[in-house]
């Protein structure tokens, strides 16, 4: 596997391309405005439709379906539909996510040196 760290592409310049192109790959797959959020709360624990709903304020039911679908098919959550009366439907994230756990880690670590959540809420919804 090549070395992706930043250092190793400033010091190798044929190698920004490359990283470049992974991480617009990458940033595909979580461009979307709620993707991020689902992802982290599912990293919590496995959630049904309506509790994702009610953790996200401000998430339509058809942006959220959406986005649970695109976040599907890139791989990144599973959806386990129950067959009992009343149907039952599970979003849990995959393995492949599981990995971005530290990122979401490094993320928390980062937003609490800023000053905290609050902050960065009133700055999002501005």
């Amino acid at each position: 596997m090549p070395d992706h760290t930043v250092e190793s592409c400033t010091a190798n310049p044929e190698g920004i391309d490359e990283a470049h192109a992974e991480i617009r790959a990458a940033c595909a797959v979580f461009a979307g405005k709620w993707k991020l959020e689902i992802l982290w709360l599912l990293i919590q624990r496995v959630h049904r439709f309506n509790e994702l709903r009610r953790a996200i304020p401000g998430v339509t039911q058809h942006m959220l379906t959406q986005q649970l679908r695109e976040l599907e098919s890139d791989g990144m959550v599973r959806r386990t539909v129950y067959l009992e009366i009343p149907p039952r439907v599970e979003y849990q994230i995959t393995e492949d996510a599981r990995r971005l756990k530290p990122v979401f880690e490094a993320i928390l670590m980062w937003s609490h040196a800023r000053g905290g959540g609050e902050r960065g809420v009133e700055d999002a919804a501005a």
